[in-house]
């Protein structure tokens, strides 16, 4: 690694702040820059209360972060010709029928669930006596014990929020994508994922299961008083309704594996698949497929979880018009990006030929709090 002195110094500041401020009990953050890593910073600690530090080879929970892998492992099921992007839903799951409002079946594609037009939603995008909330639908990071089957039965049970391709709202469209994966591929999505996105890359701790449980980043909750260990049922307040998590799940290995938020994996594992994408697909997509996931597919449509500014390809948000979002960013035109509810985020900016990783273990801060942000100025601050 070729360490950028100035660079360290003031994305340092960040980190520490963080830590000495009581946001943050532990997290990784990577930054490269033409391929080549040009900071790395393991700081805080993996697990509070045993005072293991967290180092190169933490697991953290991905969260949202699986989307993107799961998004990748799709279009190279395309490539394949298992799948196609403007196919029903029902082709590979004839019982995955959700209707409007008024009662009518519009059909539902694989792109629409790729982009998140689908009309699906999350519970934490409603009020609790609403919908999926009231309903018990796991958000795939919640409720060790739930299955596929259940699931999908019990989002298909709930009126659409809106006619497909027309709006775009954040949901459990990438779940229902790694159930047609898997049902396509004819093995469990965790297979499939392995064998068209992690395995090509070498990317061993990467998955739907702990490799080593030891090393394990325990998760933890922002609070008044700081950092709180999560247990199972925990609840983080957030938009509409409550973040529910359970930690346990990423060990439970009794949960379907959810393709929007099921996944783990280490830092630097991040940082080259997303080098794999930014440089055309290298060993898992071919150079146009590869361009999906960083070109803006919703045209003009609002992003509510973006912002205006924003748009979204086949697996992130892509930042379309820096002038126009809410939020003031250096970064420029074309960047795509995500976090994760356990504490990561990440950007890509091709301009700049950057990949910016940041992996916790406190949520939310790890996602949406003051460190991103200020890890991101502290890039483009030189």
């Amino acid at each position: 690694m070729a360490r950028d002195q100035a660079l360290a110094k003031r994305i340092d500041a960040a980190v520490d702040a963080a830590l000495a401020e009581g946001r943050l009990v532990g997290g990784t953050v990577m930054v490269s820059r033409d391929g080549e890593v040009v900071y790395e910073r393991h700081a805080g600690l993996a697990d509070r209360e045993a005072g293991r530090p967290v180092g190169h080879d933490t697991i953290f929970r991905y969260a949202s972060l699986t989307k993107p892998m799961v998004s990748a492992a799709a279009l190279a099921l395309v490539e394949d010709g298992a799948i196609s992007l403007d196919a029903a839903v029902t082709d590979w799951l004839p019982d995955f029928r959700p209707k409007l409002a008024d009662g009518s079946e519009p059909k539902i594609t694989i792109r629409h669930l790729m982009t998140h037009t689908s009309g699906l939603t999350y519970d934490f995008m409603e009020p609790p006596e609403r919908g999926y909330y009231a309903s018990g639908i796991s958000n795939g990071f919640d409720r060790a014990g739930v299955s596929m089957a259940d699931n999908l039965a019990k989002i298909t049970a709930w009126p659409l929020n809106f006619a497909p391709g027309s709006a775009w709202n954040y949901s459990v469209s990438t779940d229902v994508l790694g159930a047609v994966l898997a049902k396509a591929a004819g093995k469990p999505l965790s297979q499939v994922v392995r064998e068209k996105v992690t395995g090509p890359l070498g990317l061993a701790d990467t998955g739907f299961a702990v490799t080593d449980p030891g090393r394990l980043a325990v998760a933890y909750a922002n609070s008044e008083a700081g950092p709180v260990k999560m247990a199972d049922d925990h609840e983080v307040p957030f938009l509409a309704s409550p973040l529910r998590y359970a930690p346990s799940r990423a060990l439970s290995g009794n949960s379907f594996e959810s393709g929007g938020a099921g996944m783990v994996g280490r830092a630097d594992d991040y940082v080259k698949f997303l080098e794999t994408l930014r440089t055309g697909g290298g060993a898992i997509l071919k150079p146009e497929s590869a361009a999906l996931l960083s070109t803006n597919a919703t045209g003009d449509i609002l992003v509510t979880a973006a912002g205006p500014g924003y748009g979204f390809s086949l697996g992130a948000a892509v930042l379309r018009d820096p002038s126009a979002t809410m939020l003031p960013t250096p970064q420029t035109a074309g960047t795509w990006n995500w976090g994760g509810v356990y504490g990561g985020s990440w950007f890509v900016d091709p301009s700049k030929a950057l990949v910016v990783v940041t992996l916790t273990n406190t949520a939310i801060e790890g996602m949406a709090g003051v460190l991103p942000g200020a890890v991101r100025d502290a890039v483009y601050a030189g």
